[in-house]
């Protein structure tokens, strides 16, 4: 480290020493570096976005593009809602301390333009009117945050996108190729252990004034997708939303999942509503009736996965399955 900060400190000595001479050399070298390096792309909308150079100091605004921006070993100068970003993605932890820009719907916008970035990362969850004040204090790329016709696609372009801006394309490629390795490694093990073609149902639920609230991922959502990738058969039967492929549904509807169901869930600890199915549930006759609670087959999968997250959290989304099962 030493030789390096000695490197370094030579270095910048040396361009001290070339501009002290009053030499043009060295601005017309960063001159030709800044247009070698400039980078253009479309972003999730087809916005043209035009950058000097690969992005070194981002912003971020939903926990996906965090996600894959600390994947890529770019630790983000700014993060929408920290805390629940450390809350709920601790499968890719943040490296840094970002400041935190207020919340994922409405980030503060003199937050932002305080940390004067050179890249703010958003998805197309964002209102155009906050895109519109961000693009006044930096480029702004808008990944689209979901696509219920492909949902695997579209997680890994957001990476090879944010790559692109950040000129990170080889990290992406390992990225993908690490995904797809965990993904069949996951199929092989539920093979060999008799689960390929089970039927399998993920969901996540909340209680808020006493009621229950249950999210089924349906086969459309990408969780939905990461299941059917590695063998497992998505057993609910309701429709998911166009985006997300996320359902609806309460106790007494968890009674048409067939009989031999293995039923799954995230909650969190530090997030007491987020836990019905060991809270409010617990006592509940529906809950307790039906078959696959009897038979004790009801998994609780890690904390920290985002189920919306990008390639890491769903490697430890296949990691957590397989080993539920397979115990």
């Amino acid at each position: 480290m030493r030789r390096l900060l000695l490197t370094a400190a030579a270095t910048t000595a040396a361009a001290l020493t070339l501009a002290a001479c009053g030499t043009t050399e060295p601005a017309a070298d960063t001159s030709e570096k800044k247009a070698s390096e400039a980078i253009t792309l479309k972003d999730g909308k087809g916005t043209e976005v035009k950058l000097d150079g690969p992005a070194t100091k981002v912003v971020a605004t939903e926990w996906n593009v965090v996600e894959s921006l600390v994947s890529l070993g770019v630790d983000p100068v700014g993060v929408a809602d920290v805390k629940g970003y450390k809350t709920w993605d601790s499968a890719v932890p943040l490296k840094n301390e970002p400041k935190d820009i207020g919340t994922r719907g409405e980030p503060s916008m003199d937050t932002v333009a305080s940390l004067a970035p050179d890249l703010i990362v958003a998805t197309t969850d964002l209102t155009p009117a906050a895109v519109k004040q961000l693009r006044e204090v930096a480029p702004v790329i808008e990944v689209t945050s979901a696509d219920g016709t492909g949902q695997i696609d579209q997680m890994l372009e957001n990476v090879d996108l944010i790559a692109k801006a950040t000129g990170r394309t080889e990290q992406a490629k390992t990225l993908r190729t690490g995904f797809e390795a965990k993904v069949a490694e996951g199929k092989k093990a539920l093979a060999d252990a008799g689960f390929a073609g089970k039927d399998y149902a993920f969901a996540d639920g909340y209680v808020a004034s006493n009621q229950v609230s249950i999210r089924p991922y349906t086969a459309t959502s990408l969780i939905g997708e990461v299941n059917e990738a590695i063998g497992l058969k998505n057993a609910w039967t309701v429709k998911g939303d166009p985006a997300y492929g996320l359902g609806a549904t309460d106790v007494e509807g968890l009674t048409k999942l067939p009989e031999d169901t293995q039923f799954a869930y995230i909650g969190n600890e530090d997030d007491p509503s987020a836990t019905p199915f060991t809270g409010e549930l617990a006592k509940n006759s529906v809950w307790k009736s039906l078959p696959f609670v009897k038979s004790g087959d009801v998994h609780r999968l890690d904390d920290g996965i985002w189920m919306f997250g990008g390639p890491g959290s769903m490697e430890a989304y296949v990691d957590a399955v397989v080993g539920a099962l397979t115990k």
